[in-house]
């Protein structure tokens, strides 16, 4: 049997504190899905389309990650849909703070209710605990340097769509 985890996230962008927590889960489980989901309390900055985009040449581009990851979007349905339909019963969620924790923990415990869906909480490194994706988006609109905080393939792509 295949031990199949869910990583969820808005991912705009993904950062290298996410890809951190996808190479440590993908070291623990079989097979981990990382599943760009909309999120209706956030504005995006990026069509869904190119997150997955830079997520999967973000993945490519690092020697590091093991390659038994697949990348993959939901925006109809319960998150807990798709773990039934692919057979997850983990999702892995990183977390920064204890402010994440106490906003989390309300979903962990419907997500186990409605469909016997553990969550994994992992920290990241400590290098990358202070980075969101929300800051990213933050620095990087003011035109500040976001090369330490997101993969080569974000960086890349920021620069390349920075007002001159």
């Amino acid at each position: 049997m295949t031990n199949i985890a869910v990583v969820p996230g808005s991912f705009d962008p993904v950062t290298l504190g996410h890809l951190d927590v996808i190479r440590r889960a993908a070291a623990v489980f079989d097979e981990v899905h990382v599943l760009v989901v909309h999120n209706p309390g956030k504005q995006a900055m990026l069509p869904i389309s190119e997150r997955l985009a830079l997520i999967q040449k973000s993945l490519d581009e690092d020697p590091e990650m093991p390659k038994n990851i697949l990348v993959a979007s939901w925006s109809v349905g319960l998150l807990v849909d798709y773990c039934t339909e692919v057979g997850a019963s983990v999702l892995v969620k990183g977390i920064r703070s204890q402010i994440d924790v106490a906003y989390e923990t309300p979903m962990v415990l419907m997500n186990r209710s409605l469909a016997n869906v553990e969550t994994v909480f992992m920290l990241p490194d400590p290098q990358h605990a202070h980075v969101s994706s929300t800051l990213v988006r933050q620095v990087a609109s003011l035109g500040g340097d976001v090369s330490p905080y997101v993969p080569a393939a974000v960086g890349r792509f920021l620069d390349k769509t920075r007002p001159a």
